[in-house]
C-alpha cells in the first residue's frame, strides 16, 4: 500500500535542519525517514532565503480567476457551437438557392 505525500511545516524543517547540525545528517534523516536530497533542498532554502523561504513553495490560484477562466472556456464553446451552425445553415441555404434557380430555370 502507497503512502501518501508527507507535508512538514516551517517549524519541522527548521527542527530537523537544526537537529541535523547537531547530531549528524544521516542520524537524523534516518529517524525521520528522510531523503538526503530533501533535505539538502531545505538545507539551500534556509541557506539562501532563511526561514521564510521553507514555505511551500506551490502557488494558489484565486477562485475567482478559475471561475472566470471556466466560466470563458463555456462561453468560448457556446460561441463555436454558434459558428458552426450558423455555417452550417448558410451551406444549407446556398443548395436551397441553388436547387430553387435550377428548378425555376427547367
Amino acid at each position: 500500500m502507497a503512502k501518501g505525500r508527507r507535508s512538514f511545516s516551517v517549524e519541522q524543517k527548521l527542527q530537523i535542519i537544526q537537529e541535523a547540525e547537531q547530531h549528524g545528517i544521516t542520524q537524523t534523516l534516518r529517524k525521520h525517514n528522510l531523503s538526503h536530497s530533501v533535505f539538502l533542498r531545505w538545507k539551500q532554502q534556509f541557506d539562501q532565503g532563511g526561514a521564510g523561504s521553507l514555505k511551500p513553495q506551490y502557488r494558489k490560484v484565486d477562485p475567482e480567476l478559475k471561475a472566470l477562466q471556466e466560466e470563458n472556456a463555456r462561453l468560448k464553446k457556446i460561441i463555436g457551437n454558434q459558428a458552426l451552425e450558423l455555417e452550417f445553415k448558410t451551406e444549407l441555404l446556398k443548395k436551397n438557392e441553388a436547387y430553387e434557380r435550377r428548378r425555376k430555370g427547367s
